[in-house]
């Protein structure tokens, strides 16, 4: 063969390859509000759609302005998740959403509320992921979403579900074993915010906190003196050993309620946002294990016996 004969015969493979790319169908797109609804997305869709996540690890959904690129990502969108009840202040995701013309999904549709009562009014406690079981119906209303859009595909996205579920049933069961050391008078849990409200319910925790729901109140002049009176005296007359602060929220606060009550910070808690990629909470498996860690850290009595449940530590 002739060396024209080669350039022609590999010109003519490069066509066809380049032909067969072009037909190759774009992959779908979900723009998200936060990192905990950006993760369950991806464990349902796996590599057939593009998850995009609007908020960066550590950034707070609260207070978050959105920018001109989250307006072009949601432009680009199939279909956008919401968390919902407001936990996107001004309720941001939505009108993004709305303004593209974009459909968005509400996880927390379907899911019986907190109610929580701040100066004379009522709200749902948007916070609904902190419950495993709430973070499994997050994932099945994912489900039905993406089966909507992509029904040709559906057996994957319901086994995917599907596997998920069984890890968070199993998450929530370790939970209940490690915090087991935690006696019932230290069960208090004090943070910025009421971000952790599903979580004592589920693990039999009280929350107290110097700030409502929204990390807005911390901006907006901080706690107020009913609010901070009340965490002090708590402190004080449980004999509570640690406080937490949060990832997404500035620690000045808990620091300083710290140093007036003369107990130690316990920790960092993840709250509304995940971890960095590559820490131990990049994944919202990861994230609720490192808390649940770092509160049995903080007010536990140390176990006599080595401990069993330890070694059961869910995977990220």
């Amino acid at each position: 063969m002739t060396l024209l004969a080669v350039l022609a015969a590999l010109l003519g493979r490069a066509d066809s390859a380049d032909a067969a790319w072009a037909r190759q169908p774009e992959r779908l797109v979900a723009v998200c509000s936060t990192t905990q609804v950006a993760d369950f997305v991806r464990q349902v869709v796996g590599d057939r759609w593009e998850v995009v996540c609007v908020l960066a690890p550590g950034q707070d959904p609260h207070t978050y302005q959105t920018t001109t690129d989250d307006a072009r990502q949601v432009a680009r969108a199939t279909l956008c998740f919401e968390n919902g009840w407001h936990l996107e202040g001004a309720d941001w995701m939505r009108k993004l959403a709305e303004n593209a013309g974009k459909p968005i999904v509400t996880c927390v549709d379907g899911l019986e509320p907190l109610v929580i009562e701040e100066e004379g009014r009522t709200t749902n406690d948007p916070h609904a992921w902190f419950s495993p079981a709430n973070a499994a119906h997050y994932v099945r209303t994912i489900r039905d979403a993406v089966v909507g859009i992509d029904p040709e595909h559906a057996s994957e996205y319901r086994s995917r579900a599907d596997a998920y579920v069984l890890q968070l049933g199993a998450l929530h069961q370790w939970a209940l074993r490690e915090l087991a050391d935690i006696a019932p008078d230290q069960r208090i849990l004090i943070t910025n915010h009421d971000a952790f409200g599903y979580f004592c319910r589920d693990y039999g925790f009280r929350a107290v906190t110097p700030v409502g729901w929204s990390t807005k109140d911390e901006i907006g002049g901080g706690a107020s003196i009913d609010r901070h009176d009340e965490v002090v005296r708590t402190v004080r007359s449980a004999g509570v050993r640690s406080i937490f602060v949060e990832t997404s929220i500035n620690p000045r606060m808990m620091q300083q309620l710290a140093e007036e009550t003369g107990v130690v910070v316990g920790g960092t808690l993840y709250s509304d946002s995940m971890g960095a990629a590559d820490s131990a909470g990049e994944s919202y498996v990861g994230m609720m294990r490192e808390n649940v860690l770092r509160i049995v850290s903080g007010l536990a009595i140390e176990p006599t016996a080595p401990r069993r449940a330890s070694a059961d530590a869910p995977e990220r």
